[in-house]
């Protein structure tokens, strides 16, 4: 059963609304916008009715930051009001409500603005569920033929796509860069991260599974990458339009080989001019570079790969990034095992 909060000052007015809704919602009534915030920590309604003139904090306040919050701002928000003069619909409809409803009500209409609402969320959710289903076939296979092609880092995208959702979860928690990571969709993040070598395709073979160290000049071909992956992502954009999904794995692609002193690859940007997607993907990509054996090299324990990481925090990495990797090593070396 779908849950709604029924949110207002008057004692009428919610016993109303609950009359009408609870043969059908799981219905919580709270006399202030307070007290909604309060119960939001522990339930997560499928839709709010918020009365608009209440004391403390109205119905506008109150939806200006439920639509702040990343945990809130999804839940569709119906207004109750008395009021039906233009300019309050404006800025409830420019605030994200999704519509309003004026008292007194009656409950056949409330019952019907209530489900043609939730059948219209129930919709986008599974559209936009099967959306992210098919960018996330697709960047599988796109990873998965860089991937198969460079025959020394096997296992490479599925390995750091767990190490950075590991490290943005402890960031998250110990809140560090906490303003920028708030908004992120982890999940979708990773899957963005996933395309962070896509410009792999275009090197040679001849250079890509090299068994030794590369020249100079085959290096600098290497290196190329990063701008290839930025080109071939732009394209893709320009051709579908999609926005933020793929401007996440940009940055990913195009700065994963910054360093946080300047002598980073292919802008030389130093500290936080580098986007934080590539200061995060910088460690993770190393670390699982430190502790896979290639045609070249034995891998690294866990041990002495953490150790070469954080010999270069604050020089080659995010000082602030680096001590939270530290706090997770453990669980870096559980994905390693794994």
């Amino acid at each position: 059963m779908k849950t709604i909060f029924v949110v207002d000052d008057s004692d009428t007015n919610l016993s109303m609304a609950e009359a009408a809704l609870e043969d059908t919602y799981s219905v919580m009534t709270m006399p202030s916008a307070m007290k909604m915030f309060a119960l939001l920590d522990k339930v997560h309604p499928d839709l709010i009715l918020l009365d608009i003139e209440m004391p403390d904090m109205d119905g506008f306040e109150a939806l200006r930051t439920l639509k702040s919050d990343d945990f809130w701002q999804d839940i569709p928000v119906m207004f109750l009001t008395g009021r039906t003069d233009a300019e309050v619909e404006v800025r409830g409809f420019e605030l994200g409500a999704v519509d309003f409803v004026t008292k007194p009500f009656s409950a056949p209409v409330l019952l019907n603005r209530i489900k043609t609402h939730l059948n219209i969320d129930d919709l986008i959710r599974e559209r936009t569920a099967q959306l992210h289903r098919l960018q996330n076939s697709i960047v599988s296979v796109l990873a998965n033929m860089v991937e198969n092609r460079d025959k020394g880092t096997g296992g490479h995208i599925e390995r750091t796509s767990a190490y950075i959702k590991i490290l943005i979860e402890e960031m998250k928690k110990r809140e560090v860069y906490i303003d920028e990571i708030r908004g992120w969709d982890i999940e979708r993040m990773i899957s963005s991260a996933r395309m962070h070598d896509l410009g792999k395709i275009s090197i040679t073979d001849i250079i890509m599974n090299k068994p030794g160290k590369l020249t100079e000049d085959e290096f600098d071909i290497m290196k190329t990458h990063v701008l290839e992956g930025e080109r071939i992502i732009d394209e893709i954009i320009a051709q579908t339009g999609e926005g933020e999904f793929l401007r996440n794995a940009r940055l990913f692609a195009g700065y994963h080989h910054e360093r946080w002193d300047g002598n980073g690859y292919p802008y030389g940007l130093k500290g936080t001019d580098i986007p934080l997607q590539g200061r995060i993907m910088a460690i993770v990509d190393v670390y699982d570079a430190l502790v896979s054996e290639r045609p070249y090299k034995k891998a690294f324990s866990t041990e002495e790969a953490v150790k070469i990481v954080m010999q270069s925090s604050g020089t080659h990495y995010d000082p602030k990034i680096a001590e939270v990797f530290f706090e997770v090593k453990d669980l870096l070396e559980e994905v390693k095992i794994g």
